[in-house]
């Protein structure tokens, strides 16, 4: 996981294209995007799917909690597709997860176990075959591939259009009067391209910020 402060060249490309990120980034010179993955264990995509499905509809800390238990079972770390396969599905309930979620991160596993899906395989598709590759498998929507597209491969060009916590930033720093929809973001969104994902990382920040 990097920590790198934000890439120059984009930064100045939001500033250039966006009042409100302008402020954004000028009030945070030495914003780290990817810094708070330092506090996650090693991830590979089958993990960092784990934590993006185990994370839906959940805080940070509530998903780090549920992920503490699980590794727990497995000796301090997270397990293989093909252990996750193997265990009974009720150590997946005692880490706290729904059933739901279970199902899902098993309908995973199997992907991955039998090759259909790889860190290899996921690392060479474009964002738009990641996201129908992923969102095939049942309970995975847009939000988790998404995610999974920031935070796995650190593509430049992600909108987490539908995330609650980004709807508010957006509202707050851009005057909505109301949560913005889905649309409206893309809309909003469309001056950051190629960079949205960076311009995400600081609204981000911004609506943490607000929350403390």
């Amino acid at each position: 996981m990097s920590a790198a402060v934000a890439d120059p060249e984009a930064r100045e490309f939001l500033r250039k294209a966006d009042p409100v990120l302008a402020r954004l980034i000028d009030a945070h010179p030495d914003f780290h995007p990817r810094a708070w993955l330092d506090e996650l264990p090693p991830l590979d995509a089958f993990g960092t799917l784990v934590f993006q499905v185990i994370g839906q509809q959940l805080s940070v800390r509530a998903t780090r909690a549920i992920l503490g238990r699980l590794e727990q079972h497995f000796g301090g770390r997270l397990p293989s597709p093909a252990e996750l396969l193997a265990v009974d599905p009720q150590v997946l309930r005692d880490s706290g997860m729904s059933a739901r979620k279970g199902t899902t991160l098993r309908a995973l596993a199997e992907r991955f176990v039998d090759g259909r899906l790889s860190d290899e395989a996921l690392a060479g598709m474009t964002d738009d075959e990641i996201d129908a590759a992923l969102t095939a498998v049942p309970g995975i929507g847009p939000w988790t591939a998404h995610g999974f597209l920031i935070l796995a491969l650190d593509r430049p060009d992600v909108l987490l259009s539908g995330d609650l916590a980004l709807r508010r930033a957006v509202e707050r720093a851009y005057g909505f009067d109301h949560l913005p929809t889905e649309d409206e973001m893309a809309e909003v969104a469309e001056r950051w391209r190629p960079y949205r994902s960076l311009a995400v990382s600081y609204l981000f920040a911004s609506e943490f910020e607000e929350g403390t």
